[in-house]
């Protein structure tokens, strides 16, 4: 279907929608499949055919596809976020059209992930050509995304079986690689609070699950909540596949940190086998009490460590690293509940 014509590209995918053929829809209007790439479909005003095969409002989404497809061909990024932008609006009004049921879901979540990638082409773009700021376009996007959310969300009337419910997770973990991204993580709280008032917010796919419980994780340990940002990235960490060692060593970034600000260091062979080593040389100084070792450890990895969010998490591992120096004076006099001021000074001093 790479090459397909601008015609056959119509007709299938009219059919699909009439046939309310999800999956197949979905295919159609996402440019993860191998239809984008045809010439035959890089075409800058397709309105007028697209008008003669389609109805209303899918008529101009689909119009708005193509022309999305003419500016990627010409690598010409923020007009094809523009043009998804439209796609978006379009759907909108479609999802709204569609009473009491929710076959559409596949075809939004084609739409929402294209959008959030577009939005993030366009920006690297709009700062190149000096003619925006980093984030603007996901920031849009964002707002785009709420759109779809309130209609999902809204949406009480159907039995919960046909229910548009079942597509807010997957919009809340769109939302939040935004919020994660241009720092806005305050918009977090009120999606959060929103799945976890769903009646069916255990019941979404296992991937949509990992994906919530990760960023919800992370958020928890920006808050300084450590207790619950280990149990949800323990959940995501557990529950991701097997064979997503990105995925895995991705959570194990975070949850980490987490574990070790709980008093639990990393074990060896797991820091190892996802290639985190970087995490060994700071378990160690921790375990010890050494903060001059701490301090060296956490200077040689910085750019790693600020990379990944996580540089300030790990300097409140002084405080623990501190505790375990003083344990060990406590350990070397005898236990004795009544220990010299001076000892821990001396230990402190040896320390830098």
């Amino acid at each position: 279907m790479a090459n397909i014509s601008l015609n056959s590209y119509l007709h299938v995918a009219n059919e699909a929608l009439q046939n309310y053929d999800s999956d197949e829809a979905a295919r159609w209007l996402s440019f993860r499949d191998a239809h984008v790439a045809s010439h035959q479909l890089q075409i800058l005003r397709p309105d007028q055919q697209c008008r003669k095969v389609l109805d209303p409002p899918y008529d101009e989404m689909v119009a708005s596809h193509i022309k999305c497809c003419y500016y990627v061909a010409n690598h010409d990024f923020v007009e094809a976020y523009n043009q998804q932008a439209q796609v978006t609006q379009c759907f909108v009004k479609a999802l709204q059209s569609h009473k009491e049921e929710n076959w559409a879901l596949p075809v939004m979540f084609a739409v929402a992930l294209d959008l959030r990638l577009f939005a993030v082409n366009a920006d690297v773009q709009l700062v190149q050509r000096n003619k925006g700021k980093a984030g603007e376009s996901l920031e849009k996007a964002a707002e785009q995304l709420m759109g779809l959310f309130r209609v999902c969300a809204s949406d009480n009337r159907a039995a919960i079986e046909d229910s548009k419910k079942w597509g807010m997770l997957n919009l809340v973990n769109q939302l939040f690689k935004i919020y994660f991204k241009i720092n806005k993580l305050h918009l977090c709280k009120p999606l959060i609070r929103a799945i976890e008032s769903l009646p069916i917010k255990d019941k979404f796919s296992l991937s949509q699950l990992v994906t919530y419980r990760f960023y919800v994780g992370r958020k928890a340990m920006f808050d300084s909540d450590y207790k619950s940002a280990e149990e949800y990235l323990k959940f995501a960490f557990e529950k991701c596949h097997r064979d997503s060692h990105k995925n895995k060593r991705l959570i194990l970034i975070y949850l980490i940190p987490v574990k070790m600000l709980l008093g639990s260091m990393p074990r060896t062979g797991l820091v190892k086998k996802y290639d985190l080593r970087q995490f060994l040389d700071v378990a160690q100084a921790v375990r010890s009490g050494n903060l001059l070792q701490l301090n060296e450890a956490m200077l040689k990895h910085e750019a790693f460590f600020i990379r990944c969010g996580i540089y300030l998490i790990l300097e409140k591992l002084k405080i623990i690293t501190y505790r375990n120096l003083f344990k060990k004076v406590y350990l070397i006099k005898d236990r004795n509940h009544l220990v010299d001021i001076s000892s821990f000074t001396v230990a402190l001093r040896m320390m830098g």
